[in-house]
């Protein structure tokens, strides 16, 4: 005899929403080199190189207290993470191979380590307060956390909030690696305090994060209540 009261399991099954400022680029890009990569290359590869790009970043800013120059190693990394993270899912897709369970779980995973080595490498760089980039770690985790939970109960997979997603936090870090690379990272007098130019960068991003997921954590809430209201 069956029991209603049950949950179902879990399906990996979603709709993927990523729209992004970068968008009008990435997508055109990332068909193209779907459409021209390799037969050789696969998305696993791809995605080991993104890891390892990740790797790169880390060590790349750690080795920024011995020469700025290594920031440009660090933008390199970006580039080469946005390619292999970016790029695995859409060849996936491209040649109808994909392994949704398998493909979700192993991008994920590799996301939240990339992610700790890339915000620990910068706390570790001579530019930004170690403290402060872990409470750039924890912001990023808990969206990503938030993106999860909320493809498990809706099944959508949105990737981007406010148009920003992980392309524009890339694009955002060569930016301001480039920026401290050709001004150094003074200190701006804010009248109250006074706070190096890419600590300053990293609060703002900090600031956002949190932000945004307490008020998308209480937006989701509401529509959800709603939604199991009409169902009862």
């Amino acid at each position: 005899m069956s029991n209603s009261t049950q949950p179902k399991p879990a399906s990996i099954e979603h709709t993927r929403v990523n729209k992004i400022l970068l968008s009008a680029l990435e997508k055109p890009a990332l068909k193209w080199l779907s459409e021209h990569m390799p037969a050789w290359v696969t998305p696993d590869m791809l995605t080991i190189l993104g890891f390892a790009a990740s790797v790169l970043i880390a060590v790349s800013y750690w080795l920024c207290s011995y020469n700025s120059a290594f920031l440009w190693l660090a933008s390199f990394g970006f580039v080469l993470n946005w390619f292999g993270d970016s790029l695995d899912g859409t060849l996936a897709r491209y040649r109808k191979i994909e392994r949704p369970k398998y493909g979700f779980f192993v991008d994920h995973t590799v996301d939240a380590v990339t992610e700790t080595l890339v915000f620990v490498g910068l706390g570790l760089s001579p530019y930004v307060d170690l403290t402060l980039a872990l409470f750039a770690l924890i912001g990023y985790l808990l969206v990503s956390i938030l993106v999860y939970v909320y493809t498990y109960v809706s099944g959508e997979f949105r990737i981007s909030y406010a148009s920003l997603g992980p392309t524009e936090m890339r694009a955002i870090a060569i930016l301001a690696n480039t920026l401290i690379f050709f001004v150094g990272n003074p200190k701006l007098n804010l009248g109250f305090v006074e706070v190096a130019v890419y600590d300053l960068i990293v609060f703002l991003i900090v600031l956002l994060l949190f932000i945004g997921f307490f008020v998308v954590v209480l937006w989701r809430a509401h529509q959800l209540s709603l939604v199991d209201r009409k169902k009862s």
